[in-house]
């Protein structure tokens, strides 16, 4: 996951390497692309491209920026994965093993059901059966 930005400059950003630029400690990429993690950076270039990545940034309370970056990282990554579908196919890969798990519950919860319908019903034969034949000879 993100770190919240550090005030500390550690030399180039992962960002600012790629794309050959000088990094100085007022880079808007720095914080979120450490220099020792380029894949992120470039994998969000592919999809985003760096100019949408920094309006994307300005335009955000810086609050908010950490998962702002992380979001498009992970949508990058999706994208990079599944180019047709992106994070909308895990997502609907997501709600279709939700699904099949609650059908899977609703089965198992009826063949319980069913069980402890037998088990009751068992319960009542043998009450009945002792109640009848065992009780009566004693009397």
């Amino acid at each position: 996951m993100f770190s919240p930005p550090s005030t500390a400059f550690q030399g180039p950003c992962a960002a600012c390497r790629f794309l050959r630029r000088r990094c100085n400690e007022s880079c808007i990429l720095a914080p979120y692309f450490p220099p020792n993690e380029p894949l992120k950076f470039i994998n969000a270039h592919k999809v985003f491209g760096a100019s949408n990545i920094v309006k994307a940034l300005q335009e955000l309370p810086q609050p908010k920026r950490v998962d702002a970056v992380s979001s498009m990282v992970y949508e990058a990554n999706a994208r990079i994965r599944d180019p047709v579908y992106g994070c909308a196919g895990t997502i609907s890969q997501l709600h279709k093993q939700v699904n099949d798990l609650k059908a899977e519950l609703a089965m198992a919860q009826a063949e319980l059901f069913i069980m402890q319908c037998q088990q009751q019903q068992q319960n009542a034969n043998a009450s009945f059966f002792l109640d009848r034949y065992l009780v009566s000879d004693y009397c």
